[in-house]
């Protein structure tokens, strides 16, 4: 059926969970220093604001991952996205630092649904062109980065913190109030064995599309002939329409056949360990990891060296003005947060050419020579170009790892394995924020402001 009216519609809801998704992880660059300001916090404390939305995360990754897999992919991102919501929005009124770590925490398990919302939108995207769209969804986490850069220089400064997780919570209502309107993936119900609703919905499709169905009987396939078909060509999607059953097929043994229907969380985290995919699981867990630490990292560490220079200019000591009235703060991030549309650029160019593995470790290299220079004091301005570099790259990495690891597990385990492998991502972002601040720390006690500094 090609991608047309519909593939479009699924995109815009898709894309506004995404980018509600990166507004409420950039919104930690201005919340916590606002915060450390306001209630005399330790820069401990402060990393454990960034550090709880992680580990919330962590949960809600894998335990949506099951959900949509066993319950349907509608039902994943709703329970994620009034989660999302509401904590976000109680967050603006948290009066204190406890109930606050508490909301952002919960926050982080309804984002930890995302990899559901990306699942959904891949499955309704026609193989042929599936890297080509899922670059062009990335971009709406771009553009929530950007937003919410923009939003907090509009709001923080004359109305403090609080107006900005409020704000910054509407795009998850958007995703409520439009929920009514969203199909359920028609190959979900196809491992699920209920292939008139499946039918149901392509034929919806194919009317609002204004094409045909190809003729064709729709079967169901069961997980093991899932796995042997789509370990065979992990990159396309397997035949939900086929005009004969294949004769062909490998035959599996009733006792090693697992129905969908029993399928657990264990079972479906054991599949991912399966002599068959184990390597390719673990071998993702390492990139996510990598991917999440190097990202968030570098978000972070725009903010805070951005708020370290402004505390050393003698300008800013003497004014005793908070880091968030500073504009060079959101001028940093805002830059930065520019960044990842070359990146998405760089990933759409060549992640069809070159192929995601190497993508991946191209660009991994790259980010890792523009970091490099940082381990050394250098200008402003160069600082904020070579993380505009670094940042390129990592949102690159991150979009192609996005592609390739809905293609390398089977339709009836594919939110699971993304959902866990994101999980262990959540790790990454978990340490990163405590490595950042003890590592700053460290830099700031070794090297001392002199006296000349701030005459």
């Amino acid at each position: 059926m090609g991608f047309g009216t519909f593939q479009a519609l699924v995109l815009a809801y898709a894309g506004m969970g995404q980018a509600a998704e990166a507004m409420e992880m950039m919104l930690l660059s201005f919340v916590g220093p606002a915060v450390q300001a306001e209630w005399a916090l330790s820069s401990r404390q402060e990393s454990m604001i960034t550090s709880v939305v992680f580990a919330g995360m962590l949960v809600g990754a894998y335990t949506w991952g099951i959900v949509s897999d066993n319950h349907g992919r509608r039902k994943g991102f709703l329970i994620t996205a009034i989660c999302t919501f509401s904590a976000g929005f109680l967050s603006a009124l948290a009066p204190n630092y406890i109930s606050l770590i508490f909301l952002r925490c919960l926050v982080g398990v309804g984002l930890g649904g995302g990899p559901v919302l990306s699942s959904w939108f891949l499955e309704f995207i026609p193989a042929a062109n599936r890297g080509t769209w899922m670059v062009i969804f990335s971009t709406f986490w771009t553009l929530g980065t950007v937003l919410e850069a923009s939003l907090a220089w509009l709001v923080m400064p004359t109305l403090g913190w609080r107006w900005l997780p409020g704000l910054s919570s509407f795009p998850t209502l958007f995703l409520l109030i439009f929920y009514k309107f969203t199909p359920e993936s028609p190959r979900y119900f196809c491992t699920k064995g209920r292939i008139d609703e499946a039918l149901s919905i392509l034929e919806k499709i194919s009317r609002l599309n204004g094409a045909e169905l190809p003729s064709g009987k729709l079967v169901s396939d069961h997980i093991y002939e899932l796995e042997l078909d789509e370990k065979n060509n992990p990159s396309e999607d397997t035949l939900l329409l086929s005009p004969t059953k294949r004769n062909d097929s490998p035959i599996v043994s009733p006792k090693n056949k697992v129905s969908s229907e029993t399928q657990g969380g264990l079972s479906s985290l054991l599949l991912l360990l399966s002599p068959e995919l184990v390597r390719s699981t673990l071998l993702l867990w390492i990139v996510f990891f990598g991917n999440a630490f190097s990202y968030y990292g570098l978000v972070l560490l725009t903010s805070e060296l951005s708020i370290q220079n402004s505390q050393c200019d003698p300008t800013s000591l003497h004014s005793g003005n908070s880091p968030t009235t500073d504009n060079n703060l959101y001028i940093d991030v805002l830059i930065t947060s520019f960044a990842e549309f070359p990146g998405l650029l760089l990933a759409a160019a060549i992640v069809d050419r070159i192929g995601r593995k190497l993508s991946t470790s191209t660009m991994f290299f790259i980010c890792c020579i523009f970091l490099l220079p940082l381990m050394f004091h250098q200008p402003e301005n160069i600082t904020t170009a070579l993380l505009f570099g670094a940042r390129i790259c990592i949102t690159g990495t991150f979009t192609v790892v996005y592609i390739y690891a809905p293609e390398i597990y089977p339709t009836s385990i594919r939110t699971t394995g993304v959902g866990v492998a994101s999980s262990v991502g959540r790790i990454g972002g978990i340490i990163c924020p405590m490595v950042a601040y003890f590592l700053l720390g460290l830099l700031l006690y070794s090297f001392p402001l002199k006296p000349r500094d701030v005459n």
